[in-house]
């Protein structure tokens, strides 16, 4: 993967496509599962919070399509990741290394990534107790809100 950010092999944006994230998560098939969380209504709150500037989307694409991306939650100095898809290789990847350049860039606290998976645990996801949890998340969330789209950074 390192070559391919190396190379420019991917363009990058942000909240530019996130209405089509949030549906190719949704459509995503994960292993040891039959279904998706991601509902209808649930993808209708979560547009309705980006028109709001809560919720954000890092896109990757490959030859002008869209080809990876996440989506998640901002508040204060924390993201919350909610899901992630590739339809080519070392697409998520990317726009996950994108998310963790932004977060250095802004001082983000954390991200959160919910469920700790090996292939989170491949990008540096760590575990972390609910006590340490807590007290990042305090102070996360005591500063200013990114509340816009996040397309200009």
């Amino acid at each position: 993967m390192r070559q391919k950010l190396k190379k420019n092999y991917f363009e990058f944006k942000l909240d530019t496509n996130f209405e089509q994230v949030i549906e190719q998560c949704a459509l995503m098939p994960r292993k040891d599962q039959t279904g998706t969380w991601i509902t209808d209504d649930m993808m209708k709150a979560y547009t309705k919070l980006h028109h709001l500037g809560f919720a954000h989307s890092f896109e990757t694409y490959l030859n002008g399509e869209l080809v990876g991306g996440l989506y998640g939650i901002s508040l204060g100095r924390a993201f919350f990741g909610e899901s992630m898809f590739s339809i080519a290789s070392d697409a998520s990847k990317a726009a996950f290394y994108i998310l963790t350049q932004f977060a250095q860039k802004y001082e983000f606290q954390f991200i959160d990534c919910q469920l700790h998976t090996s292939h989170l645990a491949s990008l540096g996801a760590r575990e972390i107790e609910r006590s340490e949890y807590l007290r990042e998340l305090d102070t996360a969330i005591n500063h200013p809100d990114l509340q816009q789209n996040w397309s200009a950074f």
